[in-house]
């Protein structure tokens, strides 16, 4: 038995296989009917021409058939390949070149330009299942089997990141227990599924991001129940609608740009909805500011909310102690442009990296898997490019990414940190900063910015506003007002298109 990931859903199901395991609309699944669904798929697969080594796209909204894809891609050893549904017809062919797409599995709201096989969730789907072998006879899988996830594509083209399936099985699907010891064997696992007490999960971000898909698999791997919201964008009152419903335990969110309409809906409707049931929530791929976690703390006194951090370069890093400061384990450090420790409580800034389970590399990119994977003191690190400075404590303090870090006038200026700034104003619903070229000071401050419906801030009260709250040379020197902030469907901010707002070339 190895820690494959097809390996492990199957033990899961064969230990619990009436509980039921996804909801999705009005499309609901036991680990059995999972199970036996995404065999078919995998027999249709293949018989396209999908086997060890293939790369399987999805490119949906969030539903069951997503699952069944990535499920029945691994029974193949084949990998799926998580496809952008916000990308434009040039976007899509980078992405379907880039990964050697061999099949596409695509939900009926799309025409994909791909010229091979293709299958279209809906009844051809379901024509092809009912035709396709329900039977699990693939053959032996490996440890080495490949997870593939694509980056967001923040700061520029998205790229594959290549996992062994035994180092993503520990490093984002739960294998490593957040608390606790990490799985000993699949007999553990199968014991751990048995005695599994009842527990909902709300997964909240697109299953095409790295948040939606750990914690849908870690719910998988849990034996517990993953509720998906569907559609092409959240609906804040939908997610209350579903955590009173589906009796949600812990709700599954990006940052501010999904908190804050959480919060603000809740807040407009008080007494609305039961959030009985609801014990946690937790954020990750983008950190809460303050405000936004304060909000949350005062309208849900009895729910614990969570602040995590990682990236699809490094799985799970840590999670939130307070504010952008996060608690870590041994196999995260900050290294100066020398690869030196930067020392606890000194102050100066570093690029954070992670050791032990991290990825092969980049799919068809052999430079930069060598500029973002680097030894250092006799081991392989993962530099995905987040900057950090270390505490007295050992805790780290997340600055940001370096690829958006603003210098101006010699100063380094993080975004996040201004962006937290502005969202804490009142009348601020959402905010972004990018630096612009600036003859004089290298690049200017700039802050694309949505105010709450009904509000009128205007520029210079939010520059006065961050100048009691930040240094001078911090403070916006630009505000340009959006009725939206660009982000990504996860909730990550897209600093390609706020950087375009910000010079002019859009609005």
């Amino acid at each position: 038995m190895t820690w494959n990931l097809a390996d492990l859903f199957e033990v899961v199901a064969d230990a619990v296989p009436d509980r039921e395991c996804l909801v999705a609309g009005q499309r609901r699944l036991t680990y059995a009917q999972l199970e036996e669904r995404s065999n078919r798929l995998a027999h249709h697969l293949a018989g396209q021409g999908v086997g060890q080594g293939s790369h399987v796209g999805i490119y949906a909204y969030n539903c069951t058939q997503w699952i069944e894809a990535f499920v029945a891609a691994m029974k193949l050893r084949a990998a799926i390949v998580n496809v952008n549904f916000r990308y434009v017809e040039d976007e899509l062919r980078y992405l379907f070149k880039d990964a050697d797409l061999v099949a596409l599995v695509h939900g009926s709201e799309f025409d994909p330009p791909f010229d091979g096989p293709t299958l279209e969730i809906g009844n051809d789907y379901e024509a092809a299942l009912a035709a396709a072998s329900p039977d699990r006879d693939f053959g032996p899988r490996a440890d080495d089997d490949r997870y593939i996830i694509y980056t967001g594509g923040t700061t520029g083209m998205p790229k594959g990141v290549m996992w062994r399936h035994d180092d993503a099985f520990f490093a984002m699907f739960g294998g490593g227990r957040y608390a606790g010891d990490p799985v000993a064997s699949p007999e553990e696992l199968a014991d751990n599924a048995r005695a599994a007490a009842d527990w909902t999960y709300l997964i909240v971000p697109p299953l095409m991001h790295g948040a939606g898909q750990w914690v849908t698999g870690s719910a998988l791997f849990e034996a517990k129940r993953a509720v998906l919201l569907d559609g092409p964008r959240m609906d804040a009152e939908h997610t209350w609608d579903l955590v009173e419903d589906e009796k949600v335990n812990s709700l599954t969110i990006v940052g501010d740009a999904m908190a804050r309409p959480l919060a603000d809906t809740f807040a407009a409707h008080p007494g609305w909805w039961d959030t009985s049931s609801l014990l946690g929530i937790g954020s990750g791929g983008a950190p809460l500011s303050p405000a936004v976690k304060q909000q949350l703390a005062e309208l849900l006194p009895n729910v614990m909310v969570l602040d995590s951090f990682g990236s699809s370069e490094t799985g799970y890093q840590g999670r939130a102690t307070e504010g952008r400061r996060f608690a870590v384990d041994d196999d995260n450090a900050v290294f100066d442009d020398n690869l030196q420790r930067v020392a606890p409580g000194s102050g100066q800034a570093g690029r954070l990296a992670k050791t032990g389970r991290i990825p092969i590399g980049y799919y068809n990119d052999p430079e930069k898997t060598a500029r973002t994977f680097v030894e250092a003191e006799g081991r392989r690190w993962s530099f995905p490019g987040d900057l950090a400075t270390v505490e007295d404590d050992g805790t780290i303090n997340l600055l940001g990414r370096g690829s958006a870090c603003i210098n101006s006038g010699g100063e380094k200026i993080y975004p996040e940190e201004v962006e937290d700034a502005l969202k804490a104003h009142p009348d601020v619903f959402d905010a972004l900063v990018v630096g612009v070229p600036d003859e004089r000071w290298g690049e200017r401050v700039t802050a694309i910015v949505a105010l709450r419906p009904g509000t009128e801030a205007a520029a210079e009260d939010l520059q006065t506003y961050c100048r009691a709250n930040l240094a001078g040379y911090k403070v916006p020197k630009r505000v340009h007002f959006v009725d939206q902030v660009p982000r990504q469907p996860s909730g990550k901010p897209d600093y390609r298109v706020a950087k375009a707002i910000a010079v002019g070339d859009r609005s």
